[in-house]
């Protein structure tokens, strides 16, 4: 577990992530009641844990010019596992996928955010 002053820690959006992967298990035990739902749990866990992976990676490699990329690579994760949230409603509760959608917005959209934050300082220093 990542230390109180760690960089990565203080990126509200990582904690996100991490809260979602988290409660990603109680939703994984109601979809692997049913032989659709252990298919869709394995892309999903996947997905979950690349975006907390890719953020990692991305922090981990500084802030040059990797961190948008691996935030991009994060951000697609984020979305694709919206696309497979939206296709479980089949076996989950509307408004925790409701709950789930809400938060992957905040998360892509803080993503962005930090990518065009991260990549206008970079053209900036560029310019100068």
């Amino acid at each position: 577990m990542p230390t109180s002053n760690d960089r990565l820690e203080s990126f509200g959006i990582y904690r996100l992530a991490r809260k979602l992967f988290d409660d990603f298990w109680a939703d994984s035990e109601a979809l692997g009641k049913d032989y659709r739902g252990r298919e869709l749990v394995k892309q999903q866990v996947r997905c979950l844990d690349s975006i907390c992976a890719n953020i990692e990676e991305g922090y981990g490699r500084g802030f040059g010019k990797e961190l948008p990329q691996y935030l991009k690579i994060a951000r697609g994760e984020a979305r694709e596992a919206k696309g497979r949230y939206e296709r479980c409603h089949h076996l989950l509760p509307s408004d925790l996928i409701a709950e789930r959608l809400a938060t992957l917005d905040h998360i892509i959209g803080g993503l962005t955010n930090t990518i065009n934050t991260v990549e206008r300082r970079k053209q900036v220093a560029s310019e100068k």
